[in-house]
C-alpha cells in the first residue's frame, strides 16, 4: 500500500502539504481532485521521485513497477508502433539482456534471455501496441508513420499509449483525457475499468472520474482528505461536511462570544476571578474549528445577441474537405472529407456534435466558421450572422509576449476597422474592468499570456469571444485546459445564452447538460442523431459488436475453404512414379498455400477497415501466423520442387 504520514511538501516558498497522512490500498483507483495550483501534480512528483518531502515520511513498496505519461513531447522518427512498444520497459529490458548474452559464450544465460523474452510478451508486443494506438483513435494507415509527423496533441496521444503498454502495479495519470475525442474517451474508459493496478488519476472531467475511481483524494488546506466514492459521492460527502463544519463553526463562536462575556464582565471581581481565570484557560484549550472558505465561485454569462436570425444559416449540397497543397502538382484534387451536406442551423438550436475521430467533425465546425471554403456547395448566411469560435488550436493563435489587455485592445481595434463593435464600452479601463470578470485581475492583466497555464489561455479566449456578443457559438472541444469550476460556468454560460450553440466535445457532462439535438458526422456525411449520448455509447458498442462478427465469419469461410481444399488434395489419383510421394506433398502444400493466401488476403481486408481495437490484436496475431506458416511452407515448397525435377532428371 501507499502511506503518508505527516508529509510536508514545498513548492519554493508554497507550502503545498502541511502534515498531510492518508492511505492508498492495492488495487484501488483513486481520483485526485483539487483546485488549481493546490499541489495536484506536485504530489505526482513526490510519488514518482522527483521531488522530494520537506518533512515527515512516504512509502509506496519498492517492488511495485510505476507507469505514467512523460510530459514533454517526443521528437523521433520511430514509428508510432516501435514507439509505443518501448514503452514497455520489462521488454525492452529483455531485449537488451538477449543482445547481451548474445555477445558472451555463456549458452546457459543466452537460454534465459531468450526465456525472459518470450515470458515479457514479445511475440505479440506490436500487436499490443496497435491495439492501443488504434484505440486513442489513429488510423491503421498511421501505425508505422514517424512519430514526428504528427502534431503536438496526436504525439500526447502516443505518451498516453505509451505509459498504457508499461506494466505496472502504480499507474500515474495527469490529465489523461486531454486531446481525446469521446470515441478514444470511451475506449480508454473502458481499459482503465480493466486495469488489475493501483492507480490515480487527475481529472477535470466528472463522468471519467465518475467511471474509472472508487476513491477520491481531495487536496485542501495543504491537508489529503480521503473519501470513499467517486467523484459525484465525493461532492455529496463535501457538501454535507461543509455544512457540518459551518454549523459547528457558528457553535464554537457562540461558546466563544459567551466565556468571553463571563471573563470580561467578572476578572475584575475578585469572588469570581477564579472561574474567569478557569474560562481563560478553557479558551486557550479550545480547538478552533476554521471558518468556512469555499472555493471562489467563478461565472460568467454571454451579452443578449444584438440580433438572431433565422436560419442562422443554410447549406445546400455542401462537401467539406482540404484543398490541395500549394506545392501539390497542377491537377491533383482537394481532400473531401464530408460531402453532399444539405441542412439548417435554426436561431435558439443547440446541436452536440458526435462521430469517430477523422470523420469530420472539425472539418464541418472550421467550414461553417470561415476559416475554410466549401469544396462543393453553397453556405448562405443568415443576415448580421455574428460567429464566436473557439477551435481546438485556439490557444495557439495566442500572442506569448502579449497580455490579456494587449489581446483586448487588438481585439477592439480589429472589429472597429471591420464594423462590428455592438456598442461594448472601448476604453482601456472598460476593458480593464471586463477582463475582472474573467478572473484577469490585478497584476494579471499585465502578464505575458505565454507564461500563464492552459486553463487560464482558455478562459482568456473564451473571455474574448463572449466580449463579441455572438449569436452563433461554434466550440470545438472547449473544455480541455478548463478546470471542472471554470467547466461548470460555462456550461451555465451556454444555457443561458439565446443564440444557437454547435458543440463539439469529449466532455459528456457539458454535452448533456448544453446540447437537446445531436448530429453524427459519419462515413462522409452528416445525419441527425435519433438518441443522447447514453444511446450514442451503445451504438459504439453496436459497431464493434457487428466487427467482431464480420471477422468470426471471415475465419469461418477460411476454415471451410481450407477444409474444402484438404479434401480436394485427399481425392486426387495418386501418381505412380518414384516421386510420387514429393508430387502428393507439393500438391498438399500448394492447396494449404491457397488457403492461407486467402485467409491472409481476407485478414487484410478486415485490418484495412480499422476494426474495434480488442479484435485488431487478434487479427494481427493471425495474419503474422499465417505469414510465418506461409514462409515456412514456400521452403518446404522449394526443397520438394528441387526433388521432383531431379528424379524426372535421372529418370
Amino acid at each position: 500500500m501507499i502511506t503518508l504520514k505527516n508529509v510536508t511538501l514545498r513548492r519554493g516558498a508554497k507550502v503545498l502539504l502541511d502534515g498531510a497522512s492518508v492511505t492508498l490500498n492495492p488495487g484501488e483507483k483513486v481520483g485526485l481532485v483539487g483546485r488549481n495550483g493546490a499541489g495536484k501534480s506536485s504530489l505526482f512528483a513526490l510519488l514518482n521521485g522527483t521531488l522530494p518531502e520537506d518533512g515527515g515520511e512516504y512509502f509506496i513498496p519498492s517492488q511495485w513497477r510505476m507507469g505514467q505519461v512523460a510530459q514533454d513531447m517526443p521528437e523521433t522518427e520511430q514509428s508510432a508502433t516501435d514507439y509505443v512498444v518501448d514503452g514497455d520497459t520489462t521488454l525492452l529490458a529483455a531485449q537488451q539482456e538477449v543482445t547481451a548474452s548474445e555477445a558472451t559464450d555463456d549458452y546457459d544465460r543466452m537460454a534465459h534471455a531468450y526465456m525472459a523474452l518470450q515470458d515479457a510478451g514479445a511475440h505479440d508486443a506490436p500487436a499490443r501496441a496497435q491495439a492501443l494506438i488504434l484505440g486513442l483513435g489513429f488510423k491503421t494507415t498511421e501505425l508505422n508513420n514517424p512519430v514526428n509527423s504528427f502534431s503536438g496533441g496526436w504525439r500526447m496521444r502516443l505518451q498516453l499509449a505509451r505509459a498504457l503498454m508499461c506494466p505496472s502495479d502504480l499507474l500515474l495519470l495527469d490529465e489523461p483525457t486531454n486531446h481525446l475525442d469521446l470515441d478514444a474517451l470511451v475506449w480508454l474508459e473502458s481499459w482503465l475499468k480493466k486495469y488489475d493496478g493501483t492507480m490515480i488519476v487527475i481529472s477535470h472531467d466528472r463522468e471519467f472520474l465518475d467511471a474509472v475511481t472508487d476513491v477520491t483524494l481531495h487536496i485542501d488546506a495543504a491537508k489529503l482528505m480521503r473519501y470513499g466514492g467517486n467523484y459525484s459521492k465525493f461532492e455529496d460527502m463535501r457538501a454535507e461536511q461543509m455544512n457540518l463544519q459551518q454549523n459547528a463553526f457558528a457553535k464554537q463562536q457562540d461558546k466563544i462570544a459567551h466565556l468571553k462575556k463571563f471573563i470580561d464582565r467578572f476578572k475584575a471581581k475578585a469572588s469570581k476571578a477564579k472561574q474567569a481565570q478557569s474560562r481563560v484557560k478553557a479558551l486557550d484549550r479550545m480547538e478552533k474549528i476554521a471558518p468556512l472558505l469555499s472555493e471562489a465561485d467563478f461565472t460568467f454569462e454571454f451579452k443578449e445577441p444584438a440580433n438572431l436570425p433565422n436560419p442562422m444559416l443554410s447549406m445546400t449540397g455542401v462537401s467539406f474537405g482540404y484543398p490541395p497543397p500549394d506545392d501539390a502538382p497542377v491537377g491533383t484534387p482537394p481532400t473531401v472529407i464530408v460531402k453532399n451536406v444539405s441542412r439548417s442551423v435554426l436561431a435558439g438550436q443547440r446541436i452536440g456534435i458526435l462521430g469517430a475521430n477523422g470523420q469530420g467533425k472539425s472539418t464541418v465546425v472550421k467550414t461553417i466558421a470561415r476559416e475554410l471554403q466549401p469544396l462543393e456547395g453553397e453556405i448562405t448566411e443568415g443576415k448580421g450572422l455574428n460567429i464566436g469560435y473557439f477551435a481546438q488550436q485556439e490557444l495557439d493563435v495566442l500572442r506569448p509576449l502579449d497580455t490579456p489587455l494587449e489581446h483586448m485592445i487588438r481585439l477592439v481595434k480589429d472589429l472597429t476597422a471591420l464594423g462590428k463593435i455592438a456598442g461594448q464600452a472601448t476604453r482601456e479601463q472598460d476593458l480593464r474592468s471586463y477582463l475582472g470578470t474573467f478572473n484577469f485581475g490585478g497584476d494579471m492583466v499585465k502578464q505575458a499570456v505565454g507564461s500563464m497555464s492552459g486553463g487560464e489561455k482558455a478562459r482568456l479566449v473564451l473571455c474574448m469571444i463572449v466580449w463579441q456578443r455572438p449569436n452563433l457559438l461554434l466550440l470545438d472541444e472547449p473544455t480541455n485546459h478548463l478546470d471542472l469550476a471554470t467547466r461548470e460556468a460555462l456550461s451555465m454560460a451556454l444555457n443561458e445564452f439565446e443564440g444557437t450553440v454547435m458543440l463539439v466535445s469529449h466532455d459528456r457532462a457539458l454535452l448533456r447538460a448544453v446540447c437537446d439535438e445531436f448530429w453524427m458526422v459519419s462515413r462522409g456525411g452528416v445525419e441527425p442523431f435519433d438518441g443522447d449520448l447514453d444511446d450514442y455509447q451503445r451504438y459504439l458498442l453496436d459497431e464493434a459488436k457487428r466487427q467482431r462478427e464480420a471477422i468470426k465469419e471471415a475465419s469461418s469461410a477460411a476454415a471451410k475453404a481450407e477444409r474444402k481444399a484438404q479434401a480436394e488434395a485427399a481425392a486426387k489419383p495418386k501418381v505412380k512414379v518414384a516421386s510420387s510421394g514429393a508430387k502428393r506433398q507439393l500438391e498438399q502444400l500448394e492447396a494449404r498455400m491457397a488457403v492461407l493466401n486467402g485467409e491472409g488476403a481476407a485478414l487484410e481486408g478486415l485490418l484495412s477497415k480499422s476494426p474495434p481495437p480488442s479484435d485488431y490484436a487478434e487479427l494481427g496475431n493471425r495474419l503474422k501466423a499465417v505469414n510465418d506458416e506461409l514462409q515456412l511452407l514456400e521452403e518446404q515448397w522449394l526443397t520438394l520442387s528441387g526433388q521432383v525435377e531431379a528424379a524426372a532428371v535421372s529418370h
